[in-house]
C-alpha cells in the first residue's frame, strides 16, 4: 500500500473522482463528507496525509486545519479548494497546511503532489540540530528556539526557516525558496514568501538584538550573523 490518505470533500462526483484516481495508484482513502466529521476523523486514526476542501458543511477547511495542527504537527496536509486568491492560500499556509492546489486541478499534478507530500512523510528523517549563534532547530521534534525560549512556528514557517538555516550564509532567490518549499506552480508576481519571511522574522528576530534572517536586496533572503 502506498499510504493511508483521509480525504474531507463534500462535492459526492469530486470525492469519487479523486478517491478511484487514488486507489489506482495504491493508495487507501477514507472520505468524510463534512468538517466535523473530517475533524474527528484526522484526530483520532493514523494517516499519511489529509486532503482538505475549504467549502464544507458544519465547519470551514480552514477551522479543521486549524484543530488538526494544534494537535497534529507531523501529517501533511494538502488544502484542495477552489478558492485561488492570495489572501485564501496565506490563510491555508499560516494555519499550517503544507500545500494548496486550486480546483480545477489536473488529476496528474494532484498526484505528483500527494506523491511528495507522503514521501516527506515516509522519510523519518533522523533527529538533526541546527543551529545559528542563539538560535537552535531541532529538524526531528520540529522545535526551535533562540535563547532558550521556546519559539512557536507553523509547518510552513517551520520548513522555510530550516531551507535558510540549512543553507545559512548563501543569498537563497525567491524563486529557489518557493520550489524548496512550496512545492508548487510560483507566481512570479506574488508576495507570498516576503509575507512568510516576515512572519518568520516577527518570531525569530523580534526582540533580539542581533538579527538573524537578512533581505539582500534584487537578490533574496538569508541566515547569517552579521
Amino acid at each position: 500500500m502506498a499510504g493511508k490518505i483521509l480525504l474531507v470533500e463534500d462535492e459526492p462526483k469530486v470525492s469519487a473522482f479523486i478517491r478511484r484516481g487514488l486507489e489506482e495508484e495504491g493508495y487507501e482513502v477514507e472520505v468524510a463528507y463534512d468538517g466535523p466529521f473530517g475533524q474527528r476523523l484526522a484526530l483520532s486514526r493514523e494517516y499519511d496525509l489529509l486532503i482538505l476542501d475549504v467549502i464544507l458543511p458544519g465547519q470551514s477547511g480552514y477551522e479543521v486545519l486549524r484543530a488538526v495542527r494544534a494537535q497534529e504537527q507531523e501529517m501533511p496536509i494538502l488544502m484542495l479548494t477552489a478558492l485561488g486568491t492570495t489572501p485564501d492560500k496565506l490563510q491555508g499556509f499560516d494555519g499550517g497546511a503544507d500545500d494548496y492546489l486550486v480546483k480545477p486541478f489536473d488529476f496528474a499534478e494532484l498526484l505528483a503532489r500527494v506523491r511528495a507530500l507522503t514521501r516527506r512523510r515516509g522519510k523519518g528523517e533522523k533527529g538533526r540540530l541546527l543551529t545559528l549563534a542563539d538560535l537552535t532547530v531541532d529538524t526531528s521534534a520540529k522545535t526551535v528556539s533562540r535563547n532558550g525560549l521556546a519559539i512557536r512556528l507553523t509547518a510552513r514557517e517551520f520548513n522555510l526557516l530550516e531551507l535558510l538555516l540549512r543553507h545559512q550564509g548563501r543569498v537563497l532567490s525567491r524563486a529557489e525558496i518557493a520550489e524548496h518549499t512550496w512545492e508548487e506552480a510560483f507566481d512570479a508576481g506574488s508576495n507570498v514568501i516576503d509575507v512568510y519571511v516576515n512572519y518568520l522574522r516577527n518570531k525569530v528576530d523580534k526582540g533580539f538584538d542581533k538579527k538573524l534572517i537578512h533581505t539582500v536586496v534584487g537578490m533574496g533572503y538569508v541566515m547569517r550573523e552579521e
